[in-house]
């Protein structure tokens, strides 16, 4: 046997070893539980256990003055629920600062965080602090226009930004399925002494042409993830919501690396 073969022989056992991980997937922003099922299906015929909580303010729920508070209450409370332990709790988007927040209050029951192209809010901020201010600006013009207290995507914005490496037939569908979002939990500033306190694994997972927010110093990678001090990085490719839906067996693999021992 040569060199290589050795190593991917050797490769393989390592992978082999890996006991089946349980994920909890925390969406983000303009999106429902809904946005995981392909990779939540890709996952679980990788032999992993998935579950993907609605929270608060989202699905079903139409309630546009939710609170971040109230958004983790509910998915500690699912979590709790269902006596989930050991978990892989990983945030999209907005979501990392879901998990931050929910990690604050289970932390004994996660084994590992993981933010895929996710903000990590610093103690006191909040994840609108982390816009550039000309986005802040538009998102906060957005929110006065609404009427209710949200923010729709406008669709030019939505295509070249969140779902850039679609197709133009792709992007329309996936916007129908952006509803319009509660804008008071991005602006909340959040306590999060406890979890910049805690000794919780952490990885993040950033995906190469993800432009929700302008690469450079504003972007996801290395600006939101230094916020994290030691982590784990894995490296994909794709976009911000397209890749969850048209890749989901690569994007599942890319979590697995992230989430494992």
């Amino acid at each position: 046997m040569n060199l290589s073969s050795t190593v991917e022989a050797a490769n393989n056992k390592t992978s082999a070893k890996q006991a089946p991980l349980t994920f909890v997937l925390v969406h983000g922003s303009w999106a429902t539980a809904g946005f995981w099922d392909q990779t939540a299906a890709a996952l679980r015929s990788l032999g992993h256990t998935v579950y993907t909580p609605e929270y608060a303010g989202h699905g079903g729920d139409k309630n546009n003055n939710v609170t971040h508070a109230q958004i983790t209450q509910s998915v500690v409370d699912y979590i709790k629920q269902k006596d989930l332990k050991d978990i892989i709790l990983l945030g999209h988007s907005f979501g990392g600062s879901v998990i931050q927040t929910v990690s604050q209050e289970v932390p004994d029951r996660i084994k590992r965080l993981v933010f895929f192209d996710a903000f990590v809010p610093l103690d006191g901020q909040s994840v609108a602090d982390q816009f550039p201010a000309d986005s802040l600006k538009y998102f906060e013009q957005l929110r006065d226009t609404s009427g209710n207290n949200t923010i729709t995507l406008p669709f030019p914005l939505f295509r070249d930004t969140f779902v850039n490496t679609a197709s133009l037939a792709e992007a329309q569908t996936f916007y129908k399925q952006a509803p319009p979002e509660p804008a008071s939990p991005l602006f909340e500033k959040l306590d999060l002494k406890k979890f910049y306190s805690l000794q919780i694994p952490k990885s993040y997972l950033y995906l190469t042409e993800d432009t929700a927010i302008p690469q450079g110093p504003y972007g996801f990678h290395p600006t939101q993830s230094s916020h994290l001090g030691i982590f784990r990085f894995i490296e994909g490719k794709g976009d911000h919501m397209t890749t969850v839906r048209t890749e989901p067996k690569m994007l599942a693999e890319l979590m697995v690396k992230a989430g494992r021992d």
